[in-house]
C-alpha cells in the first residue's frame, strides 16, 4: 500500500485501542447486565437493538437488502453465532468471572485449527500446530480441574462446559460462512446476521420464561449503562473500527484483537470487577494466549480467510 495513501498514524492507534479495549471491557458489561436481566434476554436486547441499528445504516448508505436465499443463510448463521455461541456467554458470566470467560472463549482459534484439520483439509497438522492446541486445551484444563495446586477455586464447570460449547459453535458457524450464500459487503451480512440473531435471541428468551420473572423497574440504572455500552460502544464502534482497519492494515495485525481481549478483560475483572487473579488464573490464561499466538500466526496454504468481525464478545 502506497504511503501516501495510508491515514494518519494517530487513527491507525485510536481504531487498534478501541478493538483492543472497548472488545476487552465488553466481558465486564456483560458480567454486571446477568446479574439482573436473565441472560437470553440481555444477550437479546443488545444485538437486537444494535442489528437494526446497523442494518439502516447500510440500507441508508444504498447497500442492496440481502435476498431470500442470503437471508436464510443470515438467519442460520445467526442462530448459530448469536444464541449458541453469545447467548451461552451471557449465560456463563453469571458462573463464571467475566475474565475467564474472555480466556476461555480465546480457544475459538483452537477448534477452528481442528475444523481446519479435520473438516476443510485447509490446514496439515504439523508439530508446530500440535503442540499449540494442546496448549490451548491444557490452559482450560488448568482452568476447571479442582485437583491441580493452584491455591485457587476452579471455575464452575457448568459454566466452562458453556463456554466450550460456544467456542465450538463459533468454529462451525465460521466454516459454513464460507460455503452459504451471504451479501457481498461484510457489513450487511454481519447486519442482517446480528439482526436475524437477536431476534432468535429475543424468541429463546420468551420460550425460557424470562419475561414472567423481569421486571424493567427493577433494572439498576448501572446496567442500563451498560447495556448502552455494549449496543453502542461494543458492536457499532467497535465493529465500525474493525472494518476500518481491515481496510488499511494486515489482516495480521488487526487479528491481534484475538489475544489481547482476555488479558484486557482478565485485568479490568480484576481492578474494576473483584475478580481473583491467582495462579490459576495466570497460568491458564498464558497457556491459551501461547496457543492462540501460535495458531494463528501459522500460515495456512490454501486456506480462505473467515469472517472474523463476528467474533467480537
Amino acid at each position: 500500500m502506497e504511503a501516501a495513501s495510508r491515514p494518519p498514524r494517530w487513527q491507525i492507534l485510536l481504531a487498534f485501542a478501541i478493538i483492543y479495549l472497548v472488545w476487552g471491557s465488553t466481558f465486564l458489561a456483560i458480567r454486571m447486565g446477568v446479574h439482573e436481566v436473565p441472560p437470553f434476554l440481555f444477550a437479546a436486547m443488545r444485538f437486537f437493538a444494535a442489528g437494526i441499528i446497523l442494518h439502516a445504516w447500510v440500507r441508508a448508505k444504498g447497500m442492496p437488502s440481502p435476498n431470500a436465499r442470503e437471508w436464510a443463510s443470515a438467519s442460520f448463521l445467526g442462530l448459530l453465532i448469536f444464541v449458541m455461541d453469545y447467548g451461552l456467554l451471557f449465560w456463563a458470566e453469571k458462573r463464571v468471572p467475566s475474565g475467564i470467560a474472555a480466556v476461555m472463549l480465546a480457544t475459538i482459534p483452537v477448534f477452528m485449527a481442528l475444523s481446519e484439520i479435520l473438516f476443510l483439509r485447509t490446514q496439515k497438522l504439523t508439530l508446530r500446530l500440535g503442540l499449540a492446541m494442546l496448549a490451548g486445551l491444557a490452559g482450560v484444563a488448568v482452568l476447571v480441574n479442582p485437583s491441580a495446586g493452584f491455591g485457587q477455586p476452579a471455575i464452575d464447570m457448568l459454566g466452562a462446559a458453556a463456554l466450550v460449547v460456544s467456542s465450538i459453535s463459533w468454529s462451525i458457524a465460521a466454516i459454513l460462512t464460507r460455503k452459504l450464500p451471504l451479501p457481498k459487503s461484510k457489513v450487511m451480512s454481519s447486519s442482517a446476521q446480528m439482526l436475524t440473531g437477536g431476534f432468535f435471541l429475543l424468541l429463546t428468551s420468551a420460550l425460557l420464561g424470562d419475561f414472567r420473572d423481569f421486571s424493567v423497574r427493577a433494572v439498576s440504572t448501572g446496567v442500563w449503562f451498560a447495556l448502552v455500552y455494549l449496543i453502542v460502544a461494543g458492536s457499532i464502534i467497535a465493529f465500525t473500527a474493525y472494518t476500518w482497519l481491515i481496510h488499511h492494515e494486515s489482516p495480521t495485525k488487526v487479528g491481534t484483537y484475538a489475544y489481547v481481549n482476555p488479558v484486557v478483560a482478565v485485568l479490568l475483572g480484576y481492578f474494576f470487577g473483584g475478580e481473583a487473579l491467582g495462579a490459576r488464573t495466570v497460568a491458564g490464561t498464558l497457556l491459551v494466549l501461547v496457543s492462540v499466538i501460535v495458531i494463528t500466526t501459522t500460515p495456512k496454504p490454501g486456506a480462505l480467510t473467515h469472517q472474523t468481525e463476528l467474533a467480537e464478545p
